[in-house]
């Protein structure tokens, strides 16, 4: 008889992905995906249609499901993972949505922050974040400033805001739950990490009101049934829910203190799993929780780049130095290595550990020999950097060594060349992961943990060989470029500092 099904919605910034594993091997029987329509209407905003990520959710499950070649009904738990600090706001009676989402990218509330960056200590005790328009918070205060009309409903609890994954929670309900888990609650700078709860003095600070909430819950739990949907039958429990980057995390089966990863997608997200303690940053880095499977609290350091495969899609897209992401590898290889071209993909401001939002992308060392090819190892080359500068720090604030290997996945980690070069800048072996897109996995192992077809024991055999990467460049060039690198960061926050 063959295993029950685990299905993962895997809902991220540039699409939506669907996987259907089998519960026993996990090994993937069907995947669908589909790209979302980004909007910016302005310089440095950022934004989603709601109903443009929930059909592209209900087409990839039920393409997935026909793809996997078993019933629907042979689904035994419904997982989910979503981009996180995108804030979503919809009407409790219709379901439908306020307005268009603002993605975590968007920019609209820097000014928000910079005037009261004196508030900061209090609120980075409280929640481990910075204050940063990065964050869900200030999206929504700046939604219920902007549209009057929303502040009553809210109020009444007749309008709801929420991330992303409880959006998704409350239209595969059929509107019964609205909830959310605690590493997605954790993301907005409206909970206490501490007290795992939202913190009433917060909440009054940005001005959103409790009602308009979810329910917080440990990342396994039972978040609802399906219903009323015409590609998933009734009755299908959603058991496991978190962010993407702590999906990844648990994904990865780091459960342990001490172990971390680096996921490379439209942005790029290093996690380090620091247990039952709450480490609290001294470089600039944050303190958000970890995947749940109790209601004991786990915690992770963090560290945030805006930019990485965005600027792939940029160089694509924009500067349509190719037809597809994948050829970015080749033009790397053909780049000619004496070109001293720094990018610094900066295009919504700069996360860890700088926090300088104004900021923007720069390309440095242009000459009339710079090529397509030098551009595009530049841009992987700055991705790399940014990310070496996270692991940096997070080693500073947890006293550990810096000789494991990192551990790697995302669409980036797919790019040899890349992860050769991210190897070098870091001076220590990256490990790519069997299965690339370790978020979907690991939303499929909370699922199956909460409908108790899997513990932390089995993952953990499950867990296949890595592909290793060893650095390969002399400590003395690997310095010599790290400089060069600081140096041109250091110019983008100065010149972007002194204008703004």
């Amino acid at each position: 008889m063959p295993s029950p099904l685990v299905l993962a919605i895997d809902q991220g910034t540039t699409s939506s992905r669907a996987v259907v594993f089998d519960s026993g091997t996990f090994a993937v029987l069907g995947t669908a995906q589909q790209e979302i329509e980004q909007h910016y209407p302005r310089d440095g905003w950022v934004e989603h249609e709601p109903e443009d990520i929930w059909y592209s959710v209900a087409r990839t499950v039920r393409e997935a499901l026909a793809r996997a070649g078993r019933d629907p009904r042979d689904v035994a738990a419904v997982g989910i993972t979503n981009q996180r600090e995108t804030a979503v706001a919809w009407d409790r009676a219709t379901g439908r949505a306020a307005g268009r989402a603002i993605v975590w990218q968007d920019r609209r509330t820097t000014d928000f922050c910079r005037k009261r960056a004196a508030d900061q200590p209090w609120l980075t005790e409280r929640t481990g974040l910075v204050l940063d328009p990065y964050f869900s918070g200030t999206k929504v205060r700046w939604l219920l400033d902007h549209t009057p009309a929303l502040k009553e409903p809210a109020a009444r609890g007749e309008l709801k805001f929420g991330t992303v994954d409880s959006f998704l929670i409350w239209r595969l309900t059929g509107g019964a739950a609205h909830a959310t888990d605690a590493t997605n609650a954790s993301r907005t700078l409206l909970f206490n990490i501490h007290s795992m709860q939202w913190d009433d003095e917060l909440l009054r600070y940005f001005g959103v009101p409790r009602a308009a909430l979810p329910e917080v819950k440990p990342s396994v739990a039972e978040f609802g049934v399906t219903k009323g949907l015409d590609f998933l039958p009734d009755g299908i429990p959603v058991r496991g829910v978190a962010g993407d980057q702590q999906a990844a995390l648990f994904g990865q089966g780091c459960f342990s203190p001490g172990e971390g990863k680096c996921t490379y997608g439209t942005g790029a997200f290093y996690l380090l799993h620091t247990g039952t303690a709450a480490v609290a940053s001294k470089h600039k880095l944050l303190t958000t929780v970890a995947a749940m499977t109790d209601s004991t609290p786990k915690y992770a350091l963090e560290g945030a780049v805006f930019i990485a495969g965005a600027a792939v899609q940029w160089l694509r897209d924009g500067l349509h130095l190719f037809q597809s992401s994948a050829e970015v590898e080749r033009l790397a290889q053909e780049s000619n290595p004496n070109e001293p071209v720094l990018f610094v993909p900066g295009f919504v401001g700069l996360g860890a550990p700088h926090w300088v939002p104004e900021a923007r992308g720069v390309i440095f060392g242009l000459t009339r020999a710079t090529s397509a090819a030098d551009i595009g190892r530049a841009a992987l080359e700055g991705v790399a950097f940014q990310v070496a500068d996270l692991i940096d720090a997070a080693v500073k604030d947890s006293a550990s060594g810096n000789d494991a290997a990192l551990k790697v996945d995302g669409g980036m980690a797919r790019n040899d060349w890349f992860l050769q070069f991210q190897a070098d800048a870091l001076g220590r072996p990256v490990a790519r992961a069997a299965q690339s897109e370790s978020t979907a996995l690991g939303a499929a192992f909370l699922a199956a943990v909460g409908a108790g077809l899997a513990d932390e024991a089995k993952l953990s055999s499950l867990m296949a060989a890595a592909t290793r990467f060893e650095p390969k460049l002399p400590a003395v060039e690997r310095d010599r470029k790290l400089a060069a690198w600081r140096k041109a960061v250091k110019a983008v926050i100065g010149f972007y500092s002194a204008v703004g």
